[in-house]
């Protein structure tokens, strides 16, 4: 029982060590979709052709980030799910 107990400790650090990154990623892709948001809500404030480039520039770039944050969290709780 003693071994039970000490693998079963030794789980809950692994996972700790898995789910601490991912919590870091959510609240990173939380931060990107809250800037993209606002973003497109400067672009429909404001218009002029540079100023629309520059919106659906950052527009794309934070899309882009989201989506690899998405993936990033989507193979660290892959990883998480196969290590236990």
């Amino acid at each position: 029982r003693y071994e039970n107990r000490e693998n079963s400790s030794l789980k809950g650090r692994n996972m700790s060590k898995i789910t601490d990154p991912i919590v870091a990623i959510d609240g990173r892709l939380s931060i990107a979709r809250h800037n993209l948001s606002q973003i497109v809500e400067a672009a429909a404030v404001y218009s002029g052709a540079h100023d629309e480039e520059l919106a659906a520039q950052r527009i794309a770039d934070l899309e882009a980030e989201i989506m690899r944050l998405i993936q990033l969290s989507a193979e660290m709780g892959d990883e998480a799910t196969t290590r236990s």
